[in-house]
């Protein structure tokens, strides 16, 4: 019998992850992994290791499909995200939500600090909660300060929706989930959101359903 997770060496438990091969199974909200803040990595998976579990993250990232992913969302208590995002969406979503095309990133000990007094609203999910989104208000323009998979500083700034996927992802690592952010009376199914409130910003969904969007 195998040692259970919280008690296994972290880079065992790494390697008997990567032996079932890619995509991931991801982990759903409800388990303790989501909820605690994670181990800062410092070499605890060797270089090779550490390229593998980069890969498998890429890989399930995309299968499922999403725009970033962190390491605790497959079980994994390092401060370790994916980000990437293709953005293939209308201009008229462009425009209102900054969405554009987000080069594959990995994020090591990741944090971030506002850059600006601008904040917006919009619908965000999650792979770790299915089948549901709600409106999140967050600052649209970060600083991102942290390290990539091969070591080198990275400071940066994002704005618009790729702002959005860095606090969301390094959320993450701090055990933070959208929910906890989010206007829950705006939560609402996935069909929900597609029938109803597919219009570029939710204005429309705060009016109907009773939220306050940011001035």
């Amino acid at each position: 019998m195998s040692a259970p997770r919280d008690r296994m060496p972290l880079a065992e438990h790494v390697e008997q992850l990567l032996a079932t091969g890619s995509p991931l199974p991801i982990v759903a909200a409800g388990d303790p992994v989501l909820r605690q803040p994670a181990e800062p990595f410092g070499g605890q998976l060797e270089p090779a290791t550490l390229a593998r579990f980069v890969e498998a993250l890429r890989v399930t990232m995309h299968a499922a499909p999403g725009v970033g992913l962190a390491a605790p969302q497959v079980g994994v208590p390092l401060r370790i995200a994916v980000i990437e995002d293709p953005a293939p969406v209308p201009e008229e979503v462009r425009l209102a939500r900054g969405r554009v095309p987000l080069p594959f990133r990995v994020l090591v000990n990741p944090s971030y600090e506002s850059a600006g007094a601008a904040r917006a609203g919009f619908f965000e999910g999650c792979l770790s909660l299915p089948g549901w989104q709600a409106v999140v208000a967050r600052p649209t323009r970060v600083r991102l300060t942290c390290s990539d998979e091969h070591g080198s500083a990275v400071d940066e700034v994002f704005t618009g929706w790729p702002a959005r996927i860095v606090q969301h992802e390094t959320d993450h690592l701090d055990g933070v989930l959208y929910v906890d952010r989010a206007e829950l009376r705006s939560l609402s199914a996935n069909g929900t959101v597609a029938q109803r409130w597919a219009q570029p910003t939710p204005e429309e969904a705060a009016r109907e359903l009773g939220f306050a969007l940011p001035e």
